[in-house]
């Protein structure tokens, strides 16, 4: 790592920002990756752990959503038939009414 800058007039009026750090082996991505490394302490059996819990409530979730589709799909049909029965009687009714 070398320092590159005008060090007499930053020695002189004691600004730092006219130093830059230069790694030349070194890119955005290397440091990315220690980044993520760095950040990441926990266990992984902590985060395989949790990761298992999340998965088993989506499991049981997805499981009560199709459960609450099914019987709200379930209801439509019933509702459907109905419907259509009470449709079919007042066209009766209403050709009953005509032929009069």
């Amino acid at each position: 790592m070398a320092v590159t800058g005008d060090e007499t007039e930053a020695g002189t009026t004691g600004d730092m920002s006219a130093y830059q750090l230069h790694n030349p082996g070194s890119s955005l991505s290397q440091g990315m990756a220690m980044a993520v490394a760095h950040g990441s302490q926990q266990p992984t059996e902590d985060v395989s752990r949790k990761r298992e819990l999340r998965l088993m409530k989506n499991r049981e979730a997805a499981k009560a959503c199709r459960r609450r589709r099914k019987e709200y799909v379930s209801c439509l049909e019933t509702r459907v038939t109905t419907l259509e029965v009470e449709n079919r009687k007042l066209m009766a009714k209403l050709q009953l009414f005509h032929n009069m």
